[in-house]
C-alpha cells in the first residue's frame, strides 16, 4: 500500500505533463520557392534564424489563443533591412551599415485548431516607407512582420 501511494504523486505529474504536452501548439515553416532561390544570398544561417523567430511568435500566440493547434506555414517572401552578413561577404564595397532597404516578411499556410478546423491564413508586411527604416537592424521589419502576424493570431484575425 505504501508503494503505491508513493507512486501516485508520480503517475498524477506525469499525466498532467502529457496533458499540457497534447495541448502544445506544432508550427511548420517551409520555404516559398521564391524566397528559396534567395537563401543562398541572403544566408542559410539568416533565414534559418527567421524561421525560428517565426516559429516562436506564432506558437506563442497559438498557445495563448488556441492550444493544441497546429500551424502550416510558408515563408513566401523575406526581405531585410540592411544587408546579411551573406550579402555582403558576396558582394564587394556592399555598406553593411549605410545600406537600408524596405524589409518585411510575408506568410500564406493554414491553421489547424484542436477540434480540426482548418483557418487559412495570408500576412504580409513590408516598411511602408524608406524614410521609416534608418537605424533599424538587419531583420527589424521582419521581426516586426512576425509580432504582428502573431498579435492577429492572438485576437482571432488571420
Amino acid at each position: 500500500m505504501r508503494r503505491l501511494a508513493f507512486f501516485a504523486p508520480l503517475a498524477a505529474t506525469l499525466a498532467a505533463a502529457a496533458m499540457a504536452q497534447a495541448q502544445a501548439p506544432t508550427v511548420n515553416v517551409t520555404v516559398g520557392p521564391e524566397l528559396q532561390r534567395q537563401v543562398e544570398k541572403l544566408g542559410d544561417r539568416e533565414v534559418n534564424e527567421q524561421i525560428a523567430g517565426l516559429q516562436a511568435e506564432v506558437g506563442k500566440a497559438l498557445e495563448q489563443r488556441y492550444p493544441g493547434a497546429t500551424a502550416n506555414l510558408i515563408l513566401v517572401d523575406l526581405k531585410p533591412n540592411r544587408p546579411t552578413m551573406e550579402q555582403v561577404r558576396q558582394t564587394p564595397g556592399l555598406d553593411p551599415i549605410n545600406s537600408i532597404s524596405i524589409g518585411g516578411a510575408a506568410i500564406k499556410g493554414e491553421i489547424v485548431t484542436a477540434d480540426g478546423q482548418t483557418r487559412p491564413v495570408n500576412y504580409s508586411y513590408f516598411s511602408p516607407n524608406i524614410a521609416d527604416v534608418w537605424g533599424y537592424s538587419v531583420w527589424r521589419d521582419a521581426d516586426r512582420a512576425f509580432e504582428r502576424f502573431g498579435n492577429q493570431i492572438e485576437r482571432g484575425r488571420f
